[in-house]
């Protein structure tokens, strides 16, 4: 089952004790939604990422949370629900367990891969971009060739 985004971001920001950038915050959600589309078949979150210049960003995730800035992002989610206890939530913890504590450096690195959906649809100043479910689905495919 898919999730709302805002649900998806408020439980990684959860499960950091709300420590995450929104940078952070988006890099781990994508790479979360990467592995979904691999392991399960299916979107994690119904929103679609879109090839911005920092990487692929879920915008309505951005929009509430950029008041923070670089600074980690504040519980903006009150309105929000936490996922269920499901795979979607297993997802999103195992992503938080192995990326949580990773240099925001580093996750950039692993979102521009340089054959990988992002490179493929981004265009400078771009905002519009959409990053398809198909080419996130044959990135994580090729992880590790």
């Amino acid at each position: 089952m898919t999730i709302q985004s805002l649900s998806a971001a408020k439980r990684l920001c959860e499960q950091s004790e709300w420590t995450l950038s929104n940078l952070k915050l988006q890099k781990i959600l994508y790479l979360a939604h990467m592995v979904c589309l691999g392991r399960e078949g299916i979107p994690l979150i119904d929103g679609a990422f879109k090839a911005w210049d920092y990487g692929p960003v879920q915008p309505e995730v951005y929009h509430r949370a950029k008041i923070f800035g670089r600074d980690p992002v504040g519980n903006v989610f009150h309105d929000v629900k936490s996922p269920n206890n499901g795979p979607e939530r297993k997802i999103l913890d195992e992503a938080f367990a192995q990326l949580g504590h990773a240099r925001a450096g580093q996750l950039v690195h692993a979102t521009h891969k340089e054959e990988g959906a992002w490179a493929k649809h981004y265009i400078p100043g771009c905002r519009h971009c959409p990053i398809p479910n198909d080419d996130i689905l044959e990135e994580y495919k090729n992880l590790g060739k």
